[in-house]
């Protein structure tokens, strides 16, 4: 286990009013399998952008784990193993036994990425991650326009991984691949235990509360 520090982070677009966060501190656990969440416009992509390096930024992160962004940038005129091993360094046996638990067609393997289908990419994408050593996963949309097989296999092996950070609009997919919720709200972070239901029912109950 080890931890990623967040601390007294504050970020400002050079064209915006106001900041997105302001002076937030934030510890995150690697071992963690979070769930990312917020309304639009307020700083999941931004934050996702931050930790991956791509924006400067006030404050101060440590961590002592490589971060890695889903998806990343393939050159598709590749063969599909040559894709995944430059990524991760694995073995053959190593990566088809990875593939094999998504249900990826290992034929797929001696084709070009260009030719895969987008459930096949997708698959092929997150066993890279997953099999490189000492890094922790950013995941945007993982099963944006998948058919419905290939979302089930890829919550699956979701649900059997750890340490990452995952965006999605879909809840069910949240429900049941996460056992941590962080929130973004105006200029803060909170983090709850729990999947998305649980977050669900605390932010409800203290709604009502603020109502009442």
């Amino acid at each position: 286990m080890s931890l990623i520090q967040i601390k007294n982070l504050s970020f400002r677009y050079d064209n915006g009013i106001e900041n997105i966060f302001d002076d937030v501190s934030v510890n995150l656990d690697t071992n963690w399998r979070l769930g990312l969440i917020g309304r639009n416009g307020k700083g999941k992509t931004t934050l996702l952008q931050i930790l991956s390096g791509k924006l400067k930024y006030d404050g101060i992160i440590t961590k002592n784990v490589d971060i890695d962004y889903f998806p990343f940038k393939v050159d598709e005129n590749k063969l599909t193993m040559e894709v995944i091993q430059d990524f991760c360094m694995a073995e053959d046996w190593e990566i088809i036994k990875e593939l094999n638990i998504l249900n990826f067609n290992i034929e797929a393997l001696y084709r070009t990425f260009q030719t895969l289908s987008g459930g096949e990419k997708v698959k092929a994408m997150l066993v890279a991650l997953f099999l490189k050593d000492n890094n922790f996963l950013l995941i945007d949309e993982p099963t944006n326009h998948l058919d419905d097989v290939s979302k089930l296999d890829v919550e699956k092996y979701l649900k059997n991984k750890k340490g990452f950070i995952l965006v999605s609009h879909d809840r069910n997919l949240l429900n049941k691949v996460t056992d941590h919720i962080m929130a973004i709200n105006n200029s803060n972070i909170d983090i709850i235990q729990g999947n998305y239901s649980v977050w669900k029912e605390a932010f409800d109950r203290q709604n009502n509360f603020e109502l009442k």
